[in-house]
């Protein structure tokens, strides 16, 4: 039922597609065996994301591993995701190994390098187990893939190798999940299936008895066991999100009395940046999609960060979203832009090196008096900053290429460990920085939401999220299998 050795066990969760919700199981799980006195530690062997994190050693990570250490209560490792995939326009995605830049790979060599990268995921699931009680592992997409088997390192490539068994996670909330469990049963090569070591069904609603014939067909066509029906954790919207596709799906309520609108990039990275404003009872965050256009009825326009600036500038201007920003800011409206929002709000952005992509030059929006140029070098670390706007402090972290320069930096909104960053236009309606979290602050959001006009800076984003956490791990240990849980966490 689990890896174990003298010193350390194992257990991988796998899903039967993307979104099922292992990312937050993961993170509940460890803070249960946390919350025991256990020493869990999360890992990923692959993760493709553009929402990243500076983990406390000092490299790039998905966000979901980032918090998944809060819940474990541990520093997070680039070891905990060793290998982090950053798609980005047509250069395919840029390749984080141990935290660094390794490269850029098409999908095609990417999947030729898979082999090669297995040894360094080894090395670090090997370097996050010692002198841990226990590793949760979550796996990538869906092990059903099996046109993507060979070299794998994200689900079955990685489970056979460390010898970690696995339990399957399937959403009933999408529907077809009967379909899914026994499908994925059906497809797996034996020596993959023989892996598997039962399931778990996410996400449902209503009286769960009601799916007492489900679990017995499961049962029937698999020989699976059912290790628990998890509800809908409510709880799990206090948690910043890793995953673009939700925002196809999300809603941060309405008719509040500060609407702020996101422009959904099409290369969008960590956008849980705007997490701390949609907690605000006052505020009504709206993601733009594509095809829409600004509300005129916001107060604010935050332009969040890109995995490439000049593409999504691009695809900004086609989606008349310039237009709609111009009307906003004559109106009187406020404008934020992080690192590569902020890049946008620029008059010039040019990649002499072709970084990003193919076009080495393009002009901004022209809201601060700033251009940018694309370097090889990437800015990766956790940072201390005080608001000279608000004079309060911040923290967060910066991921970016390039570098800014221009007269409006000259009235930074921001130091960053005593450095100026970013700009401010000279009315102080458009402002851009490279910090990402700067929302996080609770004194630094009560000052911006005050200059907006409405009360804010309720209570404290950060032991929000980690009072969701304490709450869905609760939840998981009313409703996992009693047996299983006891032989999962010793």
């Amino acid at each position: 039922m689990l890896r174990e050795t003298a010193m350390t066990r194992a257990i991988m969760l796998q899903g039967t597609g993307s979104d099922v919700g292992k990312s937050v199981l993961v993170a509940g799980l460890c803070r249960l065996a946390a919350n025991r006195g256990l020493k869990v530690r999360p890992f990923k062997p692959q993760n493709m994301s553009n929402n990243a994190a500076v983990s406390d050693d000092g490299g790039e990570i998905g966000r979901a591993q980032w918090l998944q250490s809060l819940a474990a209560r541990v520093p997070s490792s680039v070891h905990m995701n060793p290998v982090l995939l950053k798609p980005q326009s047509d250069v395919g995605s840029q390749i984080i190994l141990q935290g660094k830049v390794a490269g850029q790979a098409k999908g095609r060599e990417y999947q030729a390098l898979k082999p090669k990268l297995l040894g360094a995921v080894m090395e670090s699931f090997e370097l996050v187990s010692a002198g841990a009680d226990l590793i949760v592992v979550e796996g990538a997409g869906s092990p059903a893939e099996i046109n993507l088997r060979a070299g794998d390192i994200a689900n079955m490539g990685f489970a056979t190798r460390a010898n970690v068994p696995v339990v399957l996670v399937g959403d009933i909330d999408r529907g077809g999940v009967i379909a899914s469990l026994v499908g994925t049963h059906a497809i797996l090569p034996e020596e993959d299936r023989r892996m598997v070591t039962g399931y778990l069904i996410n996400k449902f609603r209503g009286d769960v008895t009601l799916f007492d014939d489900g679990i017995a067909a499961v049962g029937r066509f698999t020989g699976w066991p059912c290790f628990g029906v998890v509800p809908w954790l409510k709880s799990a919207a206090r948690l910043p999100a890793e995953d673009s596709v939700v925002l196809e799906k999300l809603v941060r309520g309405s008719g509040k009395a500060l609407k702020v609108a996101v422009p959904v990039l099409s290369r969008i990275a960590n956008f849980d940046d705007l997490d701390p404003l949609a907690a605000e009872s006052e505020v009504e965050l709206v993601f733009v999609r594509p095809g829409m256009p600004l509300p005129e009825d916001a107060g604010l326009v935050v332009i969040p960060g890109s995995k490439s600036t000049i593409s999504d500038l691009r695809d900004f201007r086609a989606q008349g979203w310039d237009r709609d920003l111009e009307r906003h800011v004559r109106r009187g409206g406020r404008v934020i832009g992080i690192c590569g929002g902020y890049q946008m709000l620029g008059v010039r952005v040019t990649d002499p090196l072709g970084i990003e992509g193919s076009e080495r030059e393009i002009a901004g929006l022209g809201l601060l008096s700033v251009e940018t140029e694309m370097a090889p070098e990437k800015t990766v670390r956790n940072s201390r900053a005080w608001s000279l706007e608000h004079g309060v402090a911040l923290e967060g972290y910066e991921i970016h290429l390039g570098k800014t320069t221009g007269p409006d930096c000259e009235r930074a909104p921001v130091t960053i460990d005593g450095r100026p960053d970013g700009a401010m236009s000279s009315d102080g309606r458009v402002m851009g920085t490279y910090l990402h979290g700067l929302f996080g602050s609770d004194a630094y959001r009560a000052e911006l939401l005050k200059s907006l006009g409405i009360e804010g800076g309720e209570g404290n984003y950060g032991q929000s999220v980690d009072s969701a956490l304490d709450e869905i791990a609760a939840e998981l240990e009313g409703v996992l299998d009693r047996a299983w849980l006891n032989r999962l966490l010793g």
